[in-house]
């Protein structure tokens, strides 16, 4: 086996789950009693979440219900970035949360920084918002990406590709 093998760590998410979590979000605040009559409006977009409600105690239940549905569905609450809760026109709220995917430079540095110090046989290299990690021995990957998964990072990590 002369061969050099790799993996990539990752942060994403499953846009389609999300999609389904915010359903079942948007399906039990129609059918509560708590919500009967209050605007509860739950937009997503490419990179945030927009809540938009009567006040910041029912701001407060749709997170509850947005973070509860998402675990069931198997995301990581790492993706969400709380926005603060602001004042919109009409006596109502607006909380915007950001959706975090891929690795920033800084951690992606920070993590090839670890690998290369604590592993010297392996060799990791940035690639985008990507963190490619590669090595002659098969193991010397996996105690990488159990160390990885030990770490407490403000992101998801997810190890994909490996060859």
């Amino acid at each position: 086996m002369a061969g050099e093998f790799s993996f990539d760590v990752v942060s994403d998410f499953d846009d389609q789950e999300l999609r389904n979590a915010l359903d079942q979000v948007r399906r039990e605040v129609g059918q509560r009693y708590d919500f009967k009559g209050a605007t509860v409006q739950l937009d997503q977009g490419k990179t945030e979440l927009s809540l938009l409600t009567d006040d910041e105690f029912r701001a407060a239940a749709v997170k509850d219900l947005i973070e509860s549905k998402a675990v069931r569905r198997n995301l990581s609450l790492k993706i969400f970035d709380w926005g603060k809760i602001e004042q919109a026109g009409g006596n109502k709220v607006r909380q915007r949360i950001g959706l975090r995917r891929g690795l920033d430079e800084e951690l992606a540095k920070r993590l090839s920084r670890l690998i290369r110090e604590e592993f010297p046989k392996v060799k990791p290299s940035i690639q985008g918002d990507a963190l490619r990690v590669s090595g002659k021995s098969k193991d010397d990957l996996q105690r990488v990406i159990v160390r990885l998964r030990g770490l407490d990072e403000p992101v998801p990590l997810q190890f994909e590709n490996y060859r």
